[in-house]
């Protein structure tokens, strides 16, 4: 069973909560972070992405760059940029995009539950960008992005927060981008008890976004008790920062494909391929979104196609059933020659909050073909992870994004 506790957190003054609070580090470029940063030094991406204090001669994972990370770090809390909360306590995170919340409970996640799949995954990780994370946790002694966490909706849990919510925030902001950000506190003994011991009742969490994160800090969990032999399992380096959402709260958006050419084949030819797969439901100038699962639209030659996949390419498998898989297996594949999307570099990926515009910009500049795609639902990622699956790469899409710097959470 789940294992989800409070903790201590290290976190902004209020009156600089707006300035600290930072999208995730891998978001942005090098070039992108130097910008964001020189805009306003107070960002915790300086910190995320401290190559920022250095010459672009410096690499990006040079050792200096997670010292600097470290020392900023513990410089901005000696100076009083963040304030130690000296009880552990649960947090609120609520997050509003456009007119719509959703609320998270702020806490620590067991790398046990994580190794002993009771916190599941749906992707695969990448070694190579899990060491960046790795060396800037452990340098740092401190997780800073939180992972962002997913479980099956709980009346009692949901009833805590919204009784803690009727309080007043701690933080209440409006980003830059639109999005506003607020917490509140859970410090009742009695209400951070029934949270822990209901979370203790379920057996399922899972990472929404964040895999290569959560790997990041359960290897640093696992370095650290082969450092610290006589660990009893209390120690924090066990745990990592998470905001856990309940799923009926949670948006996945569509995660679109663009192709930089037809694999030798004419617009014509393509399109007749395309139509041994899909039914043609609509074609227009104008922009067309997917309306329901097993629907995708397709943009090639400044004209929109609805298609609607045909009921013998359609699977009950919870891998062969996704759209995207649907569209790989069938089209991305054998037709366009696209037979590992991780690797080759004829396929690109748009998150769904660029919408539509920018499939049109892409097919218009530097590809053939755009592929809008009905977004992967909640219960599905749910599926594929209990049946201990694997999504096809850049399935989901999550908005909106954690922000790093509202809650640390430090480990040694």
């Amino acid at each position: 069973m789940a294992v989800i506790k409070p903790f201590k957190a290290i976190r902004p003054r209020e009156d600089m909560a707006d300035r600290i609070a930072a999208l995730p580090y891998d978001v942005y470029n090098r070039e992108e972070a130097k910008e964001v940063v020189k805009a306003n030094p107070d960002s915790f991406l300086a910190i995320d992405r401290a190559e920022t204090f250095f010459p672009d001669d410096v690499d990006t994972y040079d050792e200096r760059v997670y010292l600097k990370a470290r020392d900023e770090l513990n410089r901005r809390i000696e100076c009083g940029d963040f304030i130690s909360d000296s009880k552990a306590c649960y947090y609120i995170y609520e997050l509003i995009m456009d007119g719509r919340s959703q609320t998270g409970l702020v806490a620590c996640a067991s790398i046990d539950d994580y190794a002993n799949n009771i916190i599941k995954k749906h992707e695969n990780t990448r070694a190579d960008k899990e060491v960046d994370r790795i060396n800037h946790v452990y340098t740092c002694g401190a997780q800073t992005g939180p992972i962002f966490l997913a479980y099956r909706d709980n009346e009692t849990v949901d009833e805590i927060i919204a009784k803690n919510k009727a309080k007043k925030a701690v933080y209440d902001f409006v980003a830059d981008d639109g999005i506003a950000h607020k917490v509140w506190i859970i410090d009742d003994e009695k209400d951070i008890e029934v949270i822990e011991n209901t979370f203790a009742k379920i057996d399922s969490i899972y990472i929404a976004d964040g895999h290569h994160r959560c790997a990041s800090a359960n290897k640093v969990g696992m370095r650290l008790r082969e450092e610290n032999p006589g660990y009893d399992g209390t120690e924090e380096f066990n745990f990592f920062l998470s905001v856990l959402f309940p799923d009926n709260q949670l948006m996945i958006m569509d995660y679109n494909r663009v192709v930089k050419d037809l694999n030798g084949l004419s617009e014509d030819a393509f399109v007749e391929k395309v139509k041994e797969v899909f039914d043609v439901v609509n074609t227009s100038d104008a922009q067309i979104k997917p309306q329901a699962k097993g629907q995708v639209s397709m943009f090639i030659n400044d004209k929109w196609y609805l298609l609607e996949c045909k009921k013998e390419f359609t699977s009950d498998d919870p891998i062969k059933g996704l759209d995207v898989s649907i569209l790989q297996d069938n089209i991305l594949g054998p037709v366009l020659g696209i037979n590992d999307p991780k690797t080759d570099k004829r396929i690109d990926f748009v998150g769904g909050i660029r919408g539509l515009k920018e499939l049109e910009r892409r097919v218009h500049s530097d590809c053939k073909v755009a592929f809008a795609m009905y977004p992967t639902s909640i219960n599905e990622l749910f599926h594929v992870a209990d049946a201990k699956l694997l999504m096809p790469p850049k399935s989901t899409w999550f908005e909106p994004k954690l922000r790093s710097g509202l809650f640390i959470h430090k480990i040694k």
